[in-house]
């Protein structure tokens, strides 16, 4: 059998119904200090989700979408590489729970046979979803109580995510990059790089794409 029918089927008993949601922002948490609220967006729709979530998780995603290596395995880049070892593949995350304001997430996989549901941290699982290119979902009874309704005009107007990651400090940061030359901004890359500040490593490289246009 597909597996995607096998999945439809093992879902469709639940009775709920799935909504799936993509990344659209992720920025540095107003409510809790040393913190990221990752922004999930309804595909197709206006409605927002947004989750906090760790400096550490915030850098996985991060490194992920901007398509960044590593100069060796981060965590979930290990756990990845370990699930197709053992024939295990991530189809899709769900966010099947929502208790006390704290998001609780499962990994759908499957291998030759089985459909095999995983529990994990939401902050984790879409450090994983990101990876694997599957797509994240979560109930329409979640998004309906914890999610935020934007009006149509300002949906359109959002910015596409070509960087993701914005902090309060962006704007001084950038201010500062704009002093130094080309070498010098490349030579900070390529340090921020080695000490595996991928977040910094994001602001110096828009900046050199910046001096190229």
């Amino acid at each position: 059998m597909d597996i995607n029918i096998l999945i439809q089927n093992h879902f469709l008993c639940t009775g709920m119904r799935k909504i799936e949601l993509e990344i659209i922002a992720l920025t540095h948490s107003i409510t809790q200090t040393h913190s990221y609220a990752v922004v999930l967006g309804e595909v197709n729709g206006i409605r927002r989700l947004p989750i906090v979530i760790g400096g550490f998780e915030a850098q996985a995603i991060t490194v992920a979408l901007e398509n960044m290596r590593p100069s060796r395995p981060l965590t979930h880049d290990l756990v990845k590489n370990m699930m197709k070892a053992f024939g295990l593949e991530l189809q899709e995350v769900i966010i099947n729970d929502l208790s006390e304001g704290i998001f609780f997430s499962k990994l759908v996989c499957f291998n030759d046979h089985d459909v095999i549901e995983i529990d994990s941290r939401t902050s984790d699982a879409l450090a994983l979803a990101v990876r694997f290119n599957c797509p994240i979902y979560t109930y329409e009874s979640i998004l309906e109580n914890a999610g935020i309704t934007m009006d149509e005009s300002a949906a359109t107007k959002e910015p596409a995510p070509e960087s993701f990651v914005a902090t309060p400090e962006a704007s001084s940061d950038k201010n500062n990059l704009s002093t130094l030359t080309r070498d010098e901004l490349q030579a900070l890359l390529d340090e921020v790089l080695e000490n595996e500040d991928y977040m910094k490593a994001i602001e110096i490289r828009d900046e050199i794409k910046r001096r190229k246009k």
